[in-house]
């Protein structure tokens, strides 16, 4: 029996499964990550505090599975996107805390940049906008502002990764500086039809490219690591919302899922070549080796779990994110009441940094229930924004959407998806989509799997199916875009 470890970094976790390559979960193991709020709208992490969690959590899955290392076929590696971390290459030890992909410290930046007409190349060439989620600005922030990093990166004594790379640093003692296409498209500073590093991108946005790491298939080599007493090739490397399409079996054009994690990332296969439009971003989904990249459309909302948790933590509205359910299930609908999700800014398809979080509707009758109920409603409205962004560049409806994520076993959540959106929503028997998907690219790239297996991989457990009619769909939906109106450019 062969067997394939996922280490699934997260944003507030970092975890280890172990699978078998039949898509089976066979042990598993979660360590809890902080991040910190130095001012607002800044969001960091330590980075030791990533790798030392990440690998914690590693050799917990392998001890609790009681298999001996030496039959774990390959690692997946399946990482929080954007997120910016410098180290100093001889040491490896960071320079500052890492950047988070919520962190909104270069706004303005972003903004000089689209003043000056730039952002019509930065999208040809990246398929992305000029957003501070990317990391690009992000690095360039950073080598401002540490004393000599700026003259240290030209010289190639410091380097730069995504967490993905950072990790294979690690795990790697050092003899690997690598990322996949898919992480690589998510910087800014990659050329997603050419599948390199862009020189003049990098001139752009002041980035030496002696601080990147080398660029690889998704499914490939990417050294090796030693856990517990074995030695065990990583072979598959993928952003976390690439990894969950995969895991999601999404192999087709036009099949779609959404993730509702921190944020929600909606991401739907395009194919072998990339698709260009308004409002969401065109990214590279997965290479393997010698195989053409597959494609996708993606649109990221940047608080879902993380709107549910500001009702626990700053309200006190719940005592748990479990408890939203029963609350919001206490009314019908949300009493008028819409609540705008902008903690930090909206995503697409308004990619709206400068947007904050707006209650509306509100009067004496409203309760903490509607309250509860306007937060569900509001993660499937702002779904339902990129997925009609996406049919509009298309030209096709969806058929359907499957999901994923810790939100996912919400099910009052995903039968208001399903109303909103009006095509079945669709979860699997195996939520962990993200690690499977970094479980399956390990396998093929290890030579254990067949990309023509993973479709025997997946099954429906249950599929949520709108009954709400079309007209009073509509009407919802309206209401809703006239509450992001308000919410909309709020920060001057």
């Amino acid at each position: 029996m062969s067997y394939l470890l996922a280490l699934d970094q997260g944003t507030g976790s970092s975890r280890a499964i172990l699978f078998d390559t039949a898509g089976k979960i066979i042990s598993r193991s979660q360590k809890v990550l902080a991040s910190t709020y130095p001012h607002p709208g800044w969001v960091e992490q330590d980075p030791e505090q990533i790798w030392e969690t990440q690998l914690a959590a590693a050799r917990a899955a392998v001890a609790a599975a009681a298999v001996p290392a030496g039959d774990i076929s390959a690692i997946g590696i399946v990482n929080q996107r954007e997120t910016t971390i410098l180290w100093d290459r001889a040491s490896g030890r960071p320079l500052a805390p890492a950047i988070v992909w919520q962190d909104r410290r270069t706004a303005d930046e972003c903004r000089r940049m689209r003043g000056e007409g730039l952002e019509p190349l930065v999208r040809e060439r990246t398929g992305l906008v000029l957003d501070p989620y990317f990391s690009a600005t992000k690095i360039a922030w950073l080598l401002d502002r540490i004393p000599g990093a700026r003259t240290r990166a030209k010289s190639g004594e410091l380097a730069f990764g995504t967490v993905d790379s950072w990790l294979v640093w690690r795990l790697t003692g050092g003899r690997v500086h690598a990322t996949d296409v898919g992480n690589a498209a998510r910087t800014l500073l990659f050329d997603i039809r050419r599948l390199k590093w862009d020189p003049e991108l990098c001139e752009l946005f002041r980035v030496p490219v002696a601080l990147l790491p080398e660029v690889r298939p998704s499914a490939g080599d990417f050294g090796s690591a030693r856990i517990g007493n074995a030695e065990i090739a990583i072979r598959g490397v993928a952003g976390d919302q690439q990894a969950a399409l995969l895991g999601q079996v999404c192999l087709e054009p036009g099949q779609a899922k959404n993730t509702y994690g921190t944020g929600a990332f909606v991401v739907i296969n395009t194919g072998s070549v990339p698709v260009a439009g308004e409002g969401v971003l065109s990214t590279v989904a997965w290479q393997v080796a010698g195989r053409p990249a597959v494609y996708a459309l993606e649109g990221a909302i940047f608080a879902v779990g993380a709107a549910v948790q500001w009702l626990r933590d700053e309200l006190g509205v719940i005592c748990d994110v479990a408890d939203i359910e029963c609350l919001a299930a206490q009314v019908p609908d949300s009493g008028g009441v819409y609540f705008v999700p902008a903690l930090a800014g909206l995503g697409a398809p308004f990619w709206d940094p400068y947007a904050r979080g707006t209650i509306v509707g509100l009067t004496q009758g409203s309760t903490a229930a509607h309250l509860a109920r306007a937060v569900l409603e509001a993660i499937a409205f702002r779904t339902r924004d990129i997925l009609r962004a996406m049919e509009s560049i298309r030209g096709e409806p969806l058929g359907e959407l499957r999901v994923d994520g810790g939100a996912s076993r919400n099910d009052l959540l995903m039968q208001i998806q399903a109303e909103v959106i009006g095509v079945p929503v669709l979860r699997p028997a195996v939520t962990e989509t993200t690690a499977l998907g970094a479980a399956m690219l390990a396998g093929i790239g290890a030579g254990v799997m067949e990309p023509r297996q993973l479709r025997g991989v997946w099954r429906a457990q249950r599929v949520f199916r709108a009954a709400l009619d079309g007209l009073a769909r509509e009407q919802r939906y309206r209401q809703w875009l006239r509450a992001c109106e308000r919410a909309r450019a709020w920060v001057e």
